[in-house]
């Protein structure tokens, strides 16, 4: 009812235009070149600031941001008919679908080592894309021209922007007022004003990088449909109900029916092929989003079904072998690209469809190499990563989503693509539907292993250097059962003596301002657990900032309790290191164990047997050396880290 009322308070003028907006959203073409109801760029103005123009299209390159940087602004005072303002809104549309704001498009155009420049008559060059745009209007039949048919008077070739300048800059004559051309107004702008505003500082877009006309491709995309369309309609079908199949969901389909290794893994993802959001997220090609069960595909990507059946399996096992879960602190990109090439590998290896042309990470020299020891050798060289591209885009992560807690599930989403993987794997194997690599195998199957929880590795590190003390018999201290046998000398098994430090350990604790003391804590809590467990008598700590501060040695029941942290200034644990390995009261064997957050220098040097232990979440800044392990407390120590 609201609705009625306000149409009814609408004059006569800006009735006929919302009756031209209509005309706009029903039409297959022009309603989907935008992200919504192909108006989103319209904006209504009063005749004060446009005089007599029906409409301008005002583009501002320096706001170039692959969404929207132009607007296409309507005279809601003037009088036309509504088949008349959708021919006026559809010409300024298809001057931003048909790239004439794009400098490498204009006359005049040079590219010399990254410096362009356009050299053209603006207002010509304008001309030249109205006789243009004109001439697809009338051979599309839609809307009611604001001039006639330019091919009954124009003689020369109209499909081409730059022919129609160059034939104009070679008869002048046509021009004036009385000529064929200068006699009518074929723009929006009325009579001798130009309908594009912009045309200035034209938008230069570097290939390389990926960029491209978010326009152009928008057309092409709503061409593709209305086409389509047209041609079912043609052949007696109803455009509406035909559910004709892209070739993304034919190569969906495909594992479903022939590939069992990731059958599982395509029934539980949907294939979302909606433009405006690949635009918005800026997806190149696919990329995947474990949440949601997704995987989004640009539709005008350009890829073959065998092309797009590559791309679906490289997202189907980024969510299959859980690669969001293991990032553990790593960098997001960084990660995404060491993953790629992992799997890139594999599917190369399997011949799982066709490589694509680009947006592809493959090195033949990584094979064999585990995402994580390929992220290792990647980081160092982070210049040359920035201009590496995956299936999402240029130094984007084709990996989205943030989580995949489901709660109330009775299955959750890892659970089920885990299993999903396995099962695969099983019956791809049984049937012998075909090679899969080694690595791959031993992923899938790590995945049905639970992970050793972090406290057992570090029960397995003290096993390692300080084994079970074994017992010896003794007859220095008799045996209790003697005096029943006082004929039978007994003796009594005894620890073995062993000089006071064999069995010590050091402790490197990191007290700087980031280290909170309820994780300290938290740390040394567990440290002295261990300890205990393990018959170590003491053990030699040492905490460290900027400098290190020596406790000596301390028994384990007193490690967690009433030990006084000292420093919380800056972070350097190389004083500390070498204050242990230096020290004559503490052994050459004895191992090392650093409690820190991982924000320490790069350049720590250890030359004993060592282990870091961190919370779950942050990483090393540099790889551990062959006498190096490293363990991740578990969610309740990174929570006291938080804390702080």
């Amino acid at each position: 009812m609201a609705r009625k009322q306000r149409r009814a308070q609408l004059n006569p003028n800006e009735q006929a235009l919302q009756e031209g907006f209509a005309l706009i959203r029903q039409n297959p073409l022009f309603s989907l070149m935008d992200e919504h109801d192909g108006l989103r760029f319209v904006r209504t103005v009063d005749k004060k600031e446009l005089a007599t123009s029906p409409a301008v299209v005002e583009y501002d390159s320096s706001r170039f941001t692959w969404r929207w940087n132009a607007a296409i602004r309507v005279n809601k005072s003037l009088r036309l008919d509504p088949e008349e303002w959708a021919w006026v809104i559809a010409h300024c549309q298809l001057h931003l679908a048909f790239g004439h704001f794009d400098a490498e498009k204009m006359p005049g155009f040079t590219d010399a080592q990254g410096v362009w420049q356009v050299r053209c008559d603006l207002a010509l060059w304008n001309l030249a894309c109205d006789l243009a745009i004109a001439k697809f209007l009338a051979d599309i039949k839609f809307g009611r021209s604001l001039c006639p048919d330019p091919t009954e008077i124009v003689r020369t070739n109209l499909a081409d922007e730059r022919r129609i300048y160059q034939y104009l800059q070679e008869n002048p004559a046509h021009l004036s007022p009385g000529g064929e051309v200068g006699r009518f107004v074929w723009g929006t702008a009325g009579p001798g004003r130009m309908d594009m505003s912009g045309l200035d500082k034209p938008q230069f877009y570097d290939t390389t990088k990926g960029q491209q006309n978010p326009f152009a491709l928008r057309f092409a995309h709503a061409l593709v449909h209305s086409v389509s369309a047209a041609v079912s309609e043609a052949g007696g079908r109803d455009p509406a109900t035909l559910q004709e199949k892209t070739p993304a969901q034919k190569a969906a389909q495909w594992f479903i029916s022939h590939y069992p290794l990731l059958g599982g893994l395509a029934a539980g993802f949907r294939v979302c092929e909606d433009f405006a959001l690949c635009a918005r997220e800026d997806i190149s090609i696919a990329a995947v989003d474990v949440d949601k069960a997704l995987i989004y595909v640009n539709p005008v990507c350009g890829l073959t079904e065998a092309e797009l059946r590559f791309v679906l399996a490289h997202e189907y096992l980024h969510a299959g072998l859980q690669h969001h879960l293991r990032r553990q602190g790593r960098n997001h990109y960084l990660w995404n690209v060491a993953c790629d090439y992992v799997i890139n590998g594999w599917l190369v290896e399997m011949q799982v469809g066709e490589m694509p042309g680009r947006g592809l990470l493959f090195d033949p020299e990584l094979k064999g190499q585990s995402a994580e020891q390929i992220y290792d050798t990647i980081a160092k060289d982070l210049r040359r990563l920035a201009k590496l591209a995956t299936f999402r885009g240029l130094g984007k992560g084709d990996i989205l989503g943030r989580g995949w807690e489901q709660s109330g599930a009775a299955v959750g989403l890892d659970d089920f693509y885990r299993g999903a993987l396995q099962n695969g794997l099983e019956y791809h194997s049984s049937e012998g539907r075909g090679l899969i690599p080694a690595g791959l195998i031993q992923e899938i199957r790590a995945l049905a292993m639970p992970p050793i929880p972090w406290d057992v590795q570090l029960a397995e590190w003290f096993d390692l250097h300080f084994a079970p003390l074994e017992k010896r018999r003794s007859y220095a201290r008799p045996s209790r059962r003697q005096g029943s046998t006082p004929d039978i000398p007994r003796p009594r098994y005894c620890p073995a003596e062993l000089p006071e430090h064999s069995r010590t350990f050091g402790v490197v604790v990191d007290t700087s301002g980031s280290m909170s003391a309820k994780l300290i804590g938290y740390a040394l809590g567990a440290i002295a657990s261990f300890a205990v467990a393990k018959e170590a008598p003491y053990a030699r700590v040492v905490f460290c900032d900027a400098q290190a501060y020596d406790a000596g040695y301390i028994a384990p029941e007193d490690i967690a309790g009433r030990v006084a942290v000292k420093g919380r200034g800056g972070t350097e644990l190389q004083p500390g290191v070498d204050l242990l390995e230096k020290a004559k009261d503490f052994p050459k064997d004895g191992p090392i164990l650093i409690i820190t957050d991982g924000f320490i220098e790069e350049g720590l040097r250890i030359r004993r047997d060592h282990a870091f232990l961190l919370p779950r979440g942050r990483r090393l800044p540099f790889r551990p050396g062959p006498q190096g392990e490293v363990f991740y407390f578990g969610q309740e120590g990174l929570n006291c880290l938080l804390e702080t």
